[in-house]
């Protein structure tokens, strides 16, 4: 089966939330997923001190949607949102 490449972006509930911790569930969550996976971290200031963390991570395409990773992570109390913001295939 072919691979995808999955960026899901998490909004904290506020500036005070502990970015390593919450990246830290995330990361539990997006391993019960995909697995053992390739994942990269970006952290991207909104405004107001608020930052965004974005996980780009590689997962078998059989594994199906992964709206249910987005789901998990935004059903956390820090959490103020969470969405897949782009899928697609990886090549080679």
């Amino acid at each position: 089966m072919a691979k995808v490449i999955i960026t899901i972006k998490i909004m904290p509930a506020s500036p005070e939330v502990s970015l390593e911790q919450l990246q830290e569930k995330a990361m539990i969550e997006i391993k019960g997923f995909a697995g053992d996976t390739e994942t990269k971290v970006e952290v991207t200031p909104v405004a107001f001190g608020l930052q965004m963390i974005s996980i780009i991570f590689v997962a078998d395409e059989a594994k199906g949607s992964p709206d249910v990773v987005s789901e998990k992570i935004a059903s956390f109390d820090e959490v103020s949102s969470a969405e897949i913001s782009d899928v697609r295939r990886a090549l080679g």
